[in-house]
This record gives C-alpha cells, structure tokens and sequence, in this order.
C-alpha cells in the first residue's frame, strides 16, 4: 500500500490510570442564578469538586461556608446572577463570592447595610473562626460593581472542623 497522509492528528495515548488532580491545580468558577436553588447548588458542586481534588477532609467546613456565602449573596443581590470561585493555594481553600448589590453612598445606609450582611454571615464567621481563617466582604473593584465576598479556610484547621 503506497503511503498517505493523514488529516487527522495521530491520537494522543490514554494513560491507563490518570494521576488525581492535585489541590494546588484546584481553580473553579461559576456563575449561578440568584435563587433559592442556586446554594444547594453551590453545596453540591463544591462536594464534587473537593472529591475531585482530593480535599474531602475540609467539605464540611468548605460546604458550610460556600452555602452561607451563596445564601447572603442571592439574598442581597439585586441582579438576577452570583459569581462564585473556588481556589485552592498555599495550603488554604478561598472561597469568593460576588453579588451585584452596590456599595451605598450615604454612610448611615451603608453602615446599616453592612451590618445586615455581617449578620446574615454570623454562621459563616463561626465556621471560619474555627478553622482559623479568615473572611470579609468589600466593594467590587470591577466595573459594574457589587459586593466581594470572601473566605479563606486553611487545610490544617479545616479538617479538624467537623471533629
């Protein structure tokens, strides 16, 4: 048979057992409706993506605080979508959520305002304060604006939670 070429590339081998993704390759970003589903959502996807990445031993702090942000966030927000993103880097699990509710500019509304949020986070802060971590929320820098919030859960004190 004389030699052809071949339009298509020869295929690329399949490695009989592929290596477990590592937690520092963890980077995840979704965009949900703002909705009384789109937590629980959030809750599962952040479940799968743990197994995934070999961090089951921080889900129940992870899910916990991924559900608390969601639920503030679609709470507050007047727009009809949240952002969330999960990363996992030096040691620790961030978690961002952003919603569309903007920053008010009278100070006593603002105050106000802020005070609700860290009430509707008191879970959260609890949660994270046991893990030793670390959480906020802030204006968004982005154009289009909304509230940035954020929380940071290290592995060590993470797999401990739920002991």
């Amino acid at each position: 048979m004389p030699d052809t070429a071949s339009a298509c590339p020869s295929p690329i081998p399949v490695l009989a057992t592929p290596a477990p993704p590592s937690p520092e390759d963890l980077a995840y970003s979704l965009t949900l409706p703002a909705t009384l589903v789109s937590p629980a959502i959030a809750r599962a996807a952040t479940r799968t993506i743990l197994r995934a990445y070999g961090l089951r031993d921080v889900m129940d702090a992870a899910v916990q605080v991924v559900g608390e942000l969601a639920a503030c966030a679609c709470r507050f927000t007047p727009t009809a979508e949240v952002y969330v993103s999960l990363r996992y880097r030096e040691g620790a699990l961030r978690v961002i959520l952003y919603d569309g509710h903007p920053r008010h500019s009278h100070p006593r509304l603002a105050a106000a305002c802020d005070a609700r949020r860290r009430a509707a986070l008191r879970v959260l802060s609890c949660v994270v304060g046991a893990c030793g971590g670390d959480w906020g929320f802030g204006e968004v820098r982005e154009p289009g604006g909304g509230t940035r919030m954020w929380a940071v859960l290290p592995r060590a004190g993470a797999v401990g939670y739920a002991t």
